[in-house]
């Protein structure tokens, strides 16, 4: 899990390398769970919430201009 203070410093840019990041985990992880491997399941809502909480801090990022 990813706190919001450091996410704000990084540029739009990481950000959005981040989320792309993290979709391709959580396609990674829906593989594994498909093939009836053992996932740690705790990580899709970690995932959710870390590309919710990168959104909401480009969102704001786009209010402020």
């Amino acid at each position: 899990m990813t706190k919001a203070v450091t996410l704000r410093e990084k540029s739009e840019q990481d950000l959005l390398e981040t989320i792309h990041t993290l979709r391709k985990e959580r396609l990674k992880l829906r593989m594994q769970k498909s093939q009836g491997d053992d996932v740690l399941t705790h990580r899709f809502s970690e995932i959710r919430r870390d590309v919710a909480r990168i959104m909401t801090i480009l969102t704001e990022r786009k209010g402020d201009k």
